[in-house]
């Protein structure tokens, strides 16, 4: 047999400052699918580190912040909008915050593993999510630091001649893949602050050469610096796949979770929505039988399914509670169907794939859809959707 196929999938990573909404949830059930479901096919790794991300200035500025004019709040007794609130008022205020002020924190990150309790909570809710949904927990509360040091990162790039360093001169870090025809991109600025990128290099870098396939899963917003991510990446051997994903609009509008809008859509809220809807329990094949099953099969068919991998389709509840109803339906179809053993099911993936080594999850859920096709696998939906 031959060796089996080593596959990365590395998406963006939310920073716990705010509710998940159902741009998040879109980003996190398409990666979960696409993990399930390529799992049986290749030797896969998932990583989600928040740990290389609390140093950004979008996570540390916010706990300095709450230190400062919040610093008497219990946080283990807030919901996610609460803190989500918090995170809006601060954003907003838009004041800068020195270097110095947010070096203690970006050190007790690096050094101490230290999380502020705000969003040590808010992963400790997201946590609760994710198991309610039954996607895969990549270690939300874990402390996964990155690879690399921030100037070993900038050494590394060096080494190949992918970096402007201006620090020299009291100046800032460029990533500089010119020779490639594309932008200089400030990694770390004058005052060594380091941006997702920097960040994203940091965590990447040392694990890559292990993998023969890189995917990348990230919202379209974020094209021109995966781009950049992609191609210094696809320099270290690895087949280099970018998976860019559109938004889902609230009421016609996209906007950042930065600028509330989402009472209503968290997904704390829509979890609880769809709890109410459900008619009641639908025994599950492989899975569980007290209506858990058709949640998490029906949420993935909203988001994936429905929604696609584009932006155009605003957030509609009557179309989450459809796909609920559609997802008891196809539990109750392959309660009498007979399992398919692991060929099968391999074959089964196999097909929704193109000229990569992942699953497709979009192509792969819409499979389950249509009227005269014949009911799903209970082995495929016990392995991938619940």
């Amino acid at each position: 047999m031959p060796p089996r196929t080593n596959v990365l999938l590395a998406p963006v990573t939310v920073t716990p400052t705010k509710p998940l909404t159902p741009s998040h949830l879109k980003g996190l059930l398409w990666t979960d699918v696409m993990y399930r479901a390529t799992a049986p096919l290749a030797e896969v790794s998932y990583r989600y580190s928040h740990t290389t991300y609390h140093v950004t200035e979008q996570t540390v500025g916010f706990w300095e912040y709450l230190d400062r004019a919040h610093g008497e709040l219990d946080y283990a007794t807030l919901a996610e909008e609460d803190i989500g609130d918090l995170y809006v008022t601060y954003r907003a205020a838009d004041r800068p915050q020195s270097a110095g002020a947010l070096r203690p924190y970006r050190d007790a990150v690096e050094h101490d593993g230290w999380v502020h309790p705000a969003s040590e909570r808010m992963l400790r809710l997201w946590a609760g999510h994710y198991a309610r949904l039954g996607m895969h927990d990549p270690g939300l509360v874990a402390h996964q630091p990155p690879g690399l040091g921030l100037a070993e990162m900038i050494d590394r790039l060096a080494a190949v001649g992918l970096v402007l360093d201006q620090r020299p001169g009291g100046g800032p870090v460029y990533l500089d893949l010119t020779r490639y025809g594309m932008p200089l991109r400030r990694i770390v600025s004058v005052d060594g602050r380091p941006n997702y990128l920097a960040c994203a290099l940091r965590e990447l870098l040392p694990i890559v050469p292990d993998h023969d396939e890189v995917v990348l899963l990230h919202d379209r917003e974020l094209d021109a610096d995966y781009q950049l991510l992609a191609r210094v990446l696809a320099t270290l051997g690895p087949t280099v796949r970018r998976v860019s994903l559109g938004r889902v609009p609230i009421d016609g509008k996209i906007t950042s979770a930065r600028h509330g809008g989402w009472r209503g859509h968290t997904a704390g809220a829509l979890l609880r929505a769809a709890g109410e809807a459900m008619a009641g329990p639908v025994p599950a094949p492989g899975g569980p039988d007290d209506g858990t099953a058709a949640l998490r099969l029906g949420m993935r068919l909203y988001f994936i399914a429905t929604l696609g991998p584009g932006q155009r389709q605003s957030f509609r509840h009557d179309l989450l509670r459809q796909c609920l109803t559609t997802a008891s339906r196809l539990l109750n179809r392959a309660r009498d169907a007979v399992a398919g053993g692991d060929e099968e099911l391999r074959g089964a993936l196999g097909r929704h794939r193109r000229d990569h080594t992942y699953v497709d999850p979009y192509r792969l859920t819409c499979s389950l859809l249509g009227s005269r096709r014949p009911a799903p696998d209970p082995g495929l939906l016990a392995a991938v959707y619940l």
